[in-house]
């Protein structure tokens, strides 16, 4: 199926569930983390083929390890089957990004063909994403990043099989749990305060995601900032959190400096 085909059965998607759609944005219920699910966002035989490309061993994918997180990411989506493209693309066809911003009331966001931190992720057993905010900017430093859109097509995937998306309060203290649901869409707001992570998975299959990310030339809070991706750890880890803030100021520091930051040129890089 072409992205714009895509594209058109996502934005009737959100148009049959604009209502619930807004209502859940502008209250946010157990964060304070503006955000929207939407569930069977596009038909379950798609979602299905959606999963069934993803390769069943991460083949091609690149390996981040770190106490940061542990995960496989892929943004080269050249040699793999065209599904995975289309879907990817179809969340930033301009249809799709007119209408998430008209739900969500902002005007000029912009998607990011680059696929900067965006793209395919696969997490196996034990893999986790520990608490973060995003990284402030897109690759260029022009624009800052404002929505993550992250799809999800692991059939048969429960709140018990872990991997659930988390959203903190905060002090990283509290989080709201949205289970990855199959052929489920979560879009989330992205500031200073949006601390979000990945619980640990303890399936013995593969936990598949989509992921998009749009920008805006205005900050969330009409003000000027910048801040790499941040990472703490959770309540019951105290060395963690003690890491993070030592390491987030060292990346911050050289980023600063060096006016780099994590995205895909620099993981491309690694792969090769």
């Amino acid at each position: 199926m072409e992205v714009t085909q895509i594209a058109a059965l996502i934005v009737n998607r959100l148009d049959e569930l604009g209502a619930d759609i807004q209502q859940q944005w502008n209250n946010p219920e157990g964060t304070h983390t503006r955000h929207f699910v939407v569930d069977g966002l596009l038909t379950a035989e798609m979602a299905q083929n959606i999963y069934d490309a993803f390769p069943r061993n991460a083949d091609g994918f690149f390996d981040r390890q770190s106490f940061r997180e542990k995960k496989k990411t892929l943004t080269d989506l050249s040699d793999y089957p065209q599904i995975l493209s289309a879907i990817t693309y179809a969340m930033q066809h301009h249809s799709v990004v007119s209408k998430v911003a008209q739900l969500v009331g902002m005007h000029d966001i912009v998607p990011d063909p680059s696929l900067y931190a965006g793209g395919l992720s696969m997490m196996f057993k034990d893999d986790f994403l520990n608490p973060h905010i995003d990284n402030s900017h897109d690759g260029a430093r022009n624009l800052y990043r404002r929505l993550n859109l992250l799809y999800y097509v692991s059939p048969n995937w429960g709140v018990e099989n872990g991997g659930n998306f988390e959203l903190w309060d905060h002090d990283v203290k509290k989080q709201k749990t949205i289970a990855s649901l199959f052929n489920r869409l979560v879009v989330m707001d992205t500031n200073k305060y949006s601390w979000h992570s990945v619980s640990g998975v303890l399936a013995e299959k593969p936990r598949c995601c989509v992921s998009n990310y749009y920008f805006s030339e205005t900050s969330p809070d009409d003000h000027e900032y910048f801040h790499v991706t941040s990472f703490s750890g959770r309540p019951e880890e105290p060395g963690r959190r003690l890491l993070g803030i030592v390491d987030n100021n060292l990346r911050n520091a050289i980023s600063k400096v060096l006016r780099v930051g994590r995205g895909t040129k620099l993981v491309n890089k690694t792969k090769r």
